[in-house]
């Protein structure tokens, strides 16, 4: 047992060569990625050494160090396939036992560009706040310390939920990743506006103070208490992140005991699940039309709650034309007009409607003999869609000119978002039969190797021709706000604006008919690739 570190490390390192003479690109991207993460920890370590003597340093770092805590805790839920290792069921017909099981994983742990990536961004956070004897010992003990957490907590959050990580649920967690990214990079960006401000970095004390008893972040914490001479809040700070690191460890090792004496699933008979989706089927139906119409919608609102990629789209445009206009508004420096970001986030769902369906759409091919029977499938689809996006964007509407008080525009907003959005279902509809293309089932993907160039037409081009069918709204919009007297007649823009987009709908759907019969062999082709 005790040459079972050394011998899951050099399992480690053999797992790592051996993913590198399967390709050249998997060599060279191995190589991009170390030599991106090597300099980018580079800057940020050498830019944290040099804020060293600057005031407030320590918020910096103590807040830096939680977030790159948080990116360890979260990133095996939203990439569970990035490390073999990760997985301990493919460990439980050994001989093992948890405890120096834990100690070698731990250990193979600290073997790859993450641990190496945080080994420089923590030093050079250690070496920012070190300042005299105390606080460069505290930075020894500190540095090792933060990044065990880190890794540790890694492996325990990898642990507990392994079973959910390989299911399907997990691979919708994983593919749900791009919402996570898409909303922290707005939620940045409204942060460092806010650090722009006249009192700067000394905002983030009230925050730095919470953090600095929450592990790891206690650990760099107690360098900077150290380094003023609190010796006795340093030790506690570090025997913090130390007992957090023993817990940790014993709640990892428990996951580990279970998982190697547990039976899983697949030992198990299986429930009789279908009750509630009978149930829900049930309900459903009783709010959907019937006929064809309502057969269509309640296939593509069950798109939109089980399959991954679908569910991904429509959560990031919800959460994104949100975001958007709200976050501008509460810092003042939005207009009412960004609620239209609603309408056209949601109404890029209906490009590419064949696309989601797959393989299966020659199921769907079979039920079109007709235009008439072509535009009867778009027209539910478009309603499915219709159910979510129209009070949606109404929603995001009112909020938007509550947080701004511009009421007297509520009604001209709500009527460009209406004919953005019926202009959006018009062009998507069209471009759904002239430019299908695959989307990928695994993977990080939504358009299959080959098919970029057919998703950029589609998407750019219909984008554009949505803006185009609009410009006669948006041009009554302009010429009421700069006519004299025009203002007392923006109340007409809403009944405008509503049938114009239900026109252009209409429209778009029954243009799009005729070619998607026509071109239901060359769909049938593109949109099963992948």
């Amino acid at each position: 047992m005790t040459a079972l570190t050394p011998t899951l490390v050099r399992l480690k390192l053999s797992l790592l060569r051996g993913g590198l003479r399967q390709s050249a690109g998997r060599r060279a991207a191995f190589v991009c990625s170390t030599v991106a993460a090597v300099l980018i920890g580079l800057l940020q370590m050498t830019g944290l050494i040099a804020l060293g003597g600057f005031a407030h340093v320590e918020n910096v770092v103590v807040i830096g160090a939680a977030v790159l805590a948080l990116g360890w805790t979260v990133m095996p839920l939203f990439f569970p396939s990035g490390d073999e290792t990760m997985d301990p069921t493919r460990l439980v017909m050994l001989p093992l036992r948890p405890r120096p099981l834990v100690r070698a994983l731990l250990a193979a742990s600290l073997v790859g560009i993450g641990p190496l990536y945080s080994l420089l961004v923590l030093t050079g956070c250690a070496v920012a706040l070190a300042h005299g004897p105390a606080g460069w010992a505290a930075a020894v003990l500190a540095l090792p310390l933060a990044l065990l957490v880190c890794v540790a907590l890694a492996r325990t959050v990898a642990a507990a939920n392994v079973r959910l990580l390989t299911s399907r649920r997990g691979r919708d967690l994983a593919v749900l990743s791009g919402l996570v990214i898409a909303v922290g990079a707005q939620l940045l960006n409204f942060g460092l506006q806010r650090l722009g401000s006249s009192s700067g970095l000394e905002q983030l004390g009230p925050v730095a103070d919470v953090l600095s008893w929450v592990p790891p972040a206690s650990a760099l914490a107690a360098v900077h208490t150290a380094s003023t001479g609190a010796y006795g809040v340093a030790l506690a700070q570090l025997a913090l992140s130390a007992a957090a690191l023993a817990l940790l460890i014993a709640a990892w090792a428990r996951s580990l005991t279970r998982l190697m004496t547990a039976p899983d699933g697949s030992t198990l008979q299986g429930a009789d699940t279908d009750a509630p989706d009978r149930a829900s089927a049930g309900l459903l139906g009783r709010l959907l039309p019937g006929g064809r119409t309502g057969a269509v919608m309640d296939r593509t609102l069950r798109y939109i709650w089980r399959d991954p990629k679908t569910k991904a789209a429509w959560v990031t445009s919800l959460a994104i034309g949100l975001i958007v206009p709200v976050f501008n508004a509460v810092q003042g420096t939005g207009s009412v007009y960004f609620a239209c970001f609603a309408s056209g986030m949601l109404g890029m769902q209906m490009y590419n409607q064949f696309g989601q369906d797959s393989s299966a759409f020659w199921m769907v091919a079979m039920t079109i003999s007709s235009p008439r029977d072509a535009y009867a499938e778009l027209r539910a689809r478009a309603l499915a869609l219709l159910l979510i996006t129209l009070p949606y964007a109404l929603l995001v509407t009112g909020v938007t000119t509550a947080i701004l008080g511009d009421w007297d525009r509520l009604p001209e907003v709500l009527g460009l978002s209406l004919a953005l959005l019926g202009a959006m279902l018009a062009t998507g509809a069209w471009t759904s039969a002239r430019f299908p293309y695959s989307i990928p089932q695994e993977g990080h993907r939504n358009v299959a190797s080959g098919q970029a160039g057919l998703a950029f037409a589609a998407i750019f081009g219909g984008m554009v021709s949505a803006a185009l069918l609009c410009a006669p709204v948006i041009a009554a919009v302009i010429w009421l706000n700069v006519a004299e007297g025009g203002a007392g007649w923006s109340w007409v823009l809403l009944p405008l604006g509503a049938v114009y987009g239900a026109g252009l709908t209409v429209a778009g759907l029954r243009l799009a008919a005729p070619r998607t019969v026509g071109r239901l062999p060359e769909i049938l082709v593109a949109v099963s690739r992948g």
